[in-house]
């Protein structure tokens, strides 16, 4: 039986695709290994922040140190930042409030990242009386593992699901300054 024309040119546009996703596969495994590597020691005392300061208006991440500031970053925040704090959970927004670093994640799967202490009594309280869970694992982090290449393009949006978002090579100078400890002021 003689196959028809076609298939040859069908076999040798189905081996294409398939090298271009095994050489996809294979780039986005050498990124994830990047995106894991060990992590920055923090700096001396002297040089750690003491606060840091999310500004959710102006897309800012602000290191301070005794009331100057250490570093300024751009940040992407929940698709819904502009909305007011965060409610619940799934809501998409960035919570609004007073808390602090509570611990690090050298493998996380958007590089490093630092988890913030969202949700606090305020935030559980007025999550209860509105009958909803009020969510959890608000982090800054920087970009998802092995997609760093676009950075240009999520800094200008806001894509996360309620997190701050920076570029891995700030969010490495971030770890550097910050302790577990450290207060998180998010303004709106």
């Amino acid at each position: 039986m003689k196959l028809p024309r076609r298939y040859p040119r069908l076999l040798r546009v189905s081996c294409a695709l398939l090298f271009i996703a095994l050489c996809l596969m294979g780039y986005t495994r050498i990124m994830i290994k990047w995106g894991h590597a060990s992590p920055p020691m923090l700096l001396p005392a002297t040089q750690q922040a003491d606060l840091i300061v999310i500004n959710k208006s102006e897309r800012t991440l602000t290191l301070m140190r005794q009331g100057v500031q250490l570093a300024s970053y751009h940040v992407s925040l929940g698709k819904k930042a502009n909305a007011g704090p965060k409610q619940r959970e799934g809501d998409k927004k960035t919570p609004q409030g007073h808390y602090f670093i509570d611990s690090r994640n050298s493998h996380s799967r958007f590089s490093l990242s630092l988890h913030i202490s969202y949700p606090n009594k305020k935030d559980i309280k007025a999550a209860k009386e509105a009958g909803y869970p009020p969510g959890e694992n608000i982090m800054i982090h920087g970009m998802p593992n092995g997609w760093e290449w676009l950075s240009p393009l999520l800094q200008r949006i806001d894509w996360t699901a309620g997190c701050i978002a920076v570029t891995n090579t700030e969010m490495r100078e971030i770890w550097s300054h910050v302790p577990t400890g450290t207060p998180v002021d998010i303004e709106p």
